[in-house]
């Protein structure tokens, strides 16, 4: 089994110790280890999968913490490395009534911007079946180019290249210059991850299918839309499925996305998918994917903070 490689920030998300309310009235927060990107290899990782971090963070104590947890959850870290240029990344998150999230940001600037090309060595991505990205480290500075650089070496190795624009607005000078990034780097990636309420404002596609198979016709060969409470959907040139989400509570809606692309891209991986295969899964393969993985996501959503959950707590 080939492992999965992501690249991105690595930050804390102090979450709420009260929900319901706005961010302004917290008054007590838990330390957590976030960024989606390294929620997607530890989604890998703990279902018994192969995944490493390519990454930058401080030296100070709450870069030690990320890389710590990422080596307790079997996340290889030889690439994240450590700057004195800025410190680590923190967001602060409100959970609403419905578990749904408001974020505020401290990374003007943070670690993981000032991630280079020239530190992609490209025995970071040796044996990595699937090189995975998200667009919060798409802005302007050094690490748009080291994400280049990982995905150019991901290509020249066969492996599947993974995208989830996962959109924070908050963290861009305006919506345009978000919008323009993802859409840069749409063409580079094999396989699209969604949410519903992102379909638009990445692809300027209201209706899903309409959406999805553009992307399709473009460039990508398969597209993921996961629609919270309504469930998830994809399609390839092959085929399409459709899956109700898990019923379960929920608890904190933090990496539920991650957690679902995570444990697709575990399976992808067991079953030594490549880019050529991807075209080809059906919609009974489809179908099977996008089940394991809402069993996943309906885990982690139970759970305060972005838990991901091994095969025995899925049943498996």
């Amino acid at each position: 089994m080939k492992k999965l490689v992501a690249i991105g920030e690595l930050l804390i998300d102090f979450v709420p110790q009260q929900s319901g309310c706005a961010l302004a009235d917290v008054t007590g927060f838990d330390r957590v280890a976030g960024g989606a990107p390294a929620n997607v290899a530890m989604a890998v990782a703990c279902l018994g999968g192969y995944a490493s971090m390519i990454s930058q963070v401080g030296t100070e104590a709450f870069g030690d913490y990320l890389v710590a947890n990422l080596q307790a959850h079997g996340v290889e870290t030889a690439g994240v490395f450590r700057t004195d240029k800025a410190n680590t990344a923190l967001a602060f998150v409100a959970l609403d009534k419905n578990g749904d999230r408001q974020f505020s940001f401290y990374r003007k600037p943070s670690a993981d911007l000032f991630l280079n090309e020239d530190q992609i060595d490209p025995v970071l991505l040796r044996d990595a079946g699937v090189l995975h990205f998200c667009s919060v480290d798409l802005v302007d500075a050094p690490v748009r180019q080291a994400h280049r650089r990982a995905i150019q070496i991901a290509r020249e190795n066969g492996a599947i290249v993974s995208f989830d624009p996962n959109v924070r607005l908050p963290l861009w000078p305006d919506a345009a210059s978000c919008q323009a990034a993802i859409r840069q780097f749409l063409p580079l990636a094999d396989i699209v991850k969604l949410s519903e309420e992102e379909v638009e404002f990445v692809t300027g596609i209201s209706d899903r299918e309409a959406a999805a198979k553009a992307l399709l016709t473009a460039s990508c060969r398969m597209v993921v839309i996961t629609r919270g409470a309504d469930g998830a959907e994809a399609w390839t040139p092959a085929g399409h499925a459709a899956c109700p989400v898990c019923p379960g509570p929920v608890v904190d809606t933090t990496g539920a996305g991650d957690c679902f692309i995570g444990a697709l891209l575990y399976q992808l991986l067991e079953n030594g998918c490549t880019p050529a295969d991807l075209p080809g899964l059906d919609s009974a393969a489809l179908s099977r994917l996008l089940t394991f993985a809402s069993r996943c996501s309906a885990f982690t959503v139970a759970q305060k903070g972005a838990v991901m959950p091994s095969l025995a707590q899925i049943g498996e």
